[in-house]
């Protein structure tokens, strides 16, 4: 019968601490570049010119139609090969979690736009507004409360998958755990506290989404 022995968490407390602090920076870090990237290429999509749309349509199927840990690999030791550049694991992990966050938000932020009534956006034109005064003061301010939601959805995703990191040997929380479970032979301890870790964290951020969903109309007359 196997003998819990949950202290060797506290001997390796700080190993442990570090690992999740990094995953959260690292998930705030990828969250920001990803809704920055997300909203310059949902914009860009709306463009009527195709030497735009089609390049950053290619960029998105791409990115949402390939496994998130497929492209981890590919970037760390493929895309070196054909730039001729080294980069580090965690720049590698940075770039991919970043244009793969991006692909997603920009689909959420070019539905919310696109769904903002088209007869307000004729109003507006007609009073003289230009196209960026349009976007900004009639468009956003409505499709955020839509966005709002499902781009929280998606950075509880990115969030997840910051576990897919311990690949590359990037500090997360989930690699450091794997290190001191080879260490001390005590994987199911490690592996539950992260777990736990894991849960404790997406928990408050989960219900706080879910109040954001249910409190966002649907439709605004």
């Amino acid at each position: 019968m196997y003998h819990w022995d949950f202290g060797v968490l506290w001997t390796y407390r700080t190993l442990l601490i570090a690992g999740l602090g990094y995953t959260l920076l690292f998930t705030v870090i990828c969250v920001g570049l990803g809704l920055a990237l997300g909203l310059l290429t949902g914009v860009g999509r709306l463009s009527t010119n195709r030497f735009v749309t089609v390049p950053l349509r290619a960029y998105v199927e791409l990115f949402r139609c390939t496994p998130v840990l497929v492209q981890l690999v590919w970037f760390y030791y493929a895309l070196p090969v054909l730039t001729g550049i080294q980069i580090s694991a965690t720049l590698a992990a940075t770039l991919c979690l970043s244009l793969y966050g991006g692909a997603f938000y920009s689909e959420i932020i070019r539905g919310g736009i696109i769904s903002t009534d088209a007869g307000q956006i004729e109003a507006a034109r007609a009073l003289g507004m230009r196209r960026y005064q349009v976007l900004r003061r009639i468009v956003l301010p409505q499709a955020l409360k839509r966005m709002v939601p499902p781009l929280m959805s998606q950075s509880i995703m990115q969030l997840k998958n910051t576990s897919l990191l311990s690949v590359l040997a990037v500090p997360d929380l989930l690699y450091q755990g794997q290190v001191i479970a080879h260490e001390t032979y005590r994987p199911l301890e490690l592996y539950t506290f992260i777990a736990i870790a894991y849960f404790a964290v997406l928990l408050p951020v989960t219900m706080w989404a879910k109040r954001l969903e249910f409190g966002t109309p649907v439709s605004e007359a």
